[in-house]
């Protein structure tokens, strides 16, 4: 099963952040990805449908902790080609958990992905895959990952735990203030 290391931290401002991302990447333009994220209820890890801007899809089953800092995620990605009837379907035999839509900027750094991510409802985030290659330890992804930060100027007080979902579902849950 392939497996990366992931970390999650809320920024102040994509824009401030691309400059710094790009020079680091491998291509000066970054990629412009518009995602819908819908969760479905499952018995372990999590199971998402992932619908492009395009129309394409994918469905995505992981397990990671939800801790902060990096943390080992294993998935598995199969390609959907009609994710509209296939979000109903899971709706309906699952359970809806909740949708994800986010705008997000993709930089390489040879295997790694930085996103920069504008979440509805959530605000701005930097989130990094370090897509552990065959022989590379998870120590080594870590330790890729924080160099990643702290070249981007992020520090480990901007880290959060969970998926956007979560973050999403705590907002919701939260009393506003009147």
């Amino acid at each position: 099963m392939p497996a990366n290391v992931e970390i999650k931290a809320r920024i102040p401002s994509v824009d401030a952040l691309l400059p710094l991302a790009t020079a680091l990447g491998d291509d000066e333009h970054p990629q412009l990805i518009h995602q819908d994220d819908t969760f479905f209820s499952v018995p372990h890890g999590r199971l998402k449908l992932r619908v492009f801007g395009d129309g394409s899809g994918e469905l995505i089953a992981y397990q990671r902790p939800d801790a902060e800092g990096p943390k080992v995620s294993d998935y598995e990605i199969s390609p959907v080609s009609e994710p509209e009837s296939l979000r109903e379907v899971l709706t309906r035999s699952c359970g809806l958990l909740g949708r994800v839509r986010k705008h997000r900027l993709l930089v390489l750094v040879g295997a790694t992905r930085i996103h920069l991510d504008r979440v509805e409802g959530l605000g701005e985030f930097l989130e990094i895959e370090v897509v552990l290659q065959p022989g590379q330890s998870e120590a080594d992804g870590q330790a890729e990952a924080r160099a990643l930060m702290a070249s981007l100027g992020v520090g480990p007080e901007a880290l959060v735990s969970g998926a956007y979902l979560d973050l999403l579902r705590a907002t919701a849950a939260a009393p506003s203030a009147a």
